[in-house]
């Protein structure tokens, strides 16, 4: 064999790889953690409690207000370490704010004036706040709905702005009008501002350039210095692709749109099916290995307790000793986590 030939061999020898330990896992909110009913079932409890006791970290990244996922999070035992706001406000675990981003004046008063003149009804969303012109009831029944904050009617929305930092602006419309509004303000606001829909047709969000879910994770990721790869996010709606893209194992619910799941590396059951828990199960959660085969074998000396001991037989004289056979114990090996091959993801740009 000739060196060209045998560093062709070697090199096509197959290289065994170790599957990547999941270190932190985002979970989306509504259609996500939460069923239909926006309530937290038993087994998705039972999973999420088990990741973090195997010392994996649980970041909530919802679009809603960190208030809104304080009574999951109490429930789960979790810290309030967490991206809310649509990515654009990120918690420390004792309830400070680590990082913000917020719309420049300019852009939320254009905001506000273009989507109110055209009839869309406009709410501010400043940290745990929420701001409304007038009182919209259809929009505080969605809120109470899912868990968010009372909002607070502080008369013309223009005022606000400028006396307070205004994380993002919401407007509820026709889902059609929406749809259009969506276009409209892409063209007002250019650069300055950002659509996105989190599976609401007929809300449309703005943030700040450069906020998103994703983008968040991956700045608090960093922080953590835990790499991507070693990073799982699961989500549902538009708002959840970048963190989705961004994680090592970007997981997308069954009752996703095709285009959330098209940008995911593996897809689970539905919310209402406990899509979360089967994630967590099959990628996150260490099982611990089962038994040795003979552990629970009885001892070779034990006499069951009903039956009476037999009398010895006399020993045979020059007789060669019989070698009793060693069994072999086998060790049973930890089953290994079912994972994606790893593929190159490009982050997104922040």
């Amino acid at each position: 064999m000739n060196a060209t030939t045998e560093q062709l061999t070697l090199s096509s020898a197959p290289v065994e790889t170790k599957p990547i330990k999941i270190e932190m896992v985002a979970i989306d909110l509504d259609g996500t953690l939460l069923n239909s009913a926006s309530q937290l079932t038993s087994r998705v409890e039972a999973a999420v409690k088990s990741a973090a006791a195997q010392g994996v970290r649980i970041v909530i990244a919802t679009g809603k207000t960190r208030k809104s996922a304080v009574p999951f999070l109490e429930r789960l035992g979790l810290d309030a370490l967490g991206i809310f706001v649509q990515g654009t406000v990120t918690y420390n675990s004792d309830g400070s704010i680590r990082h913000q981003l917020t719309l420049d004046d300019s852009t939320a008063r254009q905001v506000i004036t273009f989507a109110e003149d055209r009839g869309f009804m406009v709410a501010i969303y400043s940290g745990s706040r929420i701001l409304l012109r007038a009182p919209h009831k259809a929009f505080q029944d969605s809120m109470r709905h899912y868990h968010e904050v009372v909002s607070e009617i502080v008369g013309p929305l223009q005022n606000q702005v400028g006396s307070l930092p205004i994380n993002k602006i919401i407007t509820i419309g026709d889902g059609r009008a929406t749809t259009a509004l969506r276009w409209q303000l892409g063209l007002q606001v250019g650069t300055t501002a950002r659509m996105v829909q989190a599976g609401i047709p007929t809300m449309l969000e703005i943030v700040p350039p450069g906020a998103s879910k994703g983008a968040a994770l991956k700045r608090l990721a960093s922080d953590l210095r835990i790499a991507s790869a070693a990073v799982m996010a699961i989500g549902d709606a538009e708002n959840d692709v970048e963190m989705i893209q961004y994680a090592g194992i970007g997981v997308a619910m069954g009752n996703a749109d095709d285009h959330v799941k098209s940008s995911a590396d593996q897809v689970v059951a539905s919310n209402d099916a406990d899509g979360v828990a089967e994630a967590l199960e099959r990628w996150v959660i260490v099982k611990p290995p089962p038994p040795a085969a003979d552990a629970a074998a009885p001892s070779v000396d034990a006499v069951p307790a009903s039956k009476p001991a037999e009398p010895a037989k006399p020993e045979a004289v020059n007789a060669p000793a019989a070698e009793k056979p060693v069994a072999a114990s086998p060790q049973a090996a930890k089953p290994a986590r079912k994972t994606k091959p790893a593929e190159e993801k490009q982050d997104k740009p922040s």
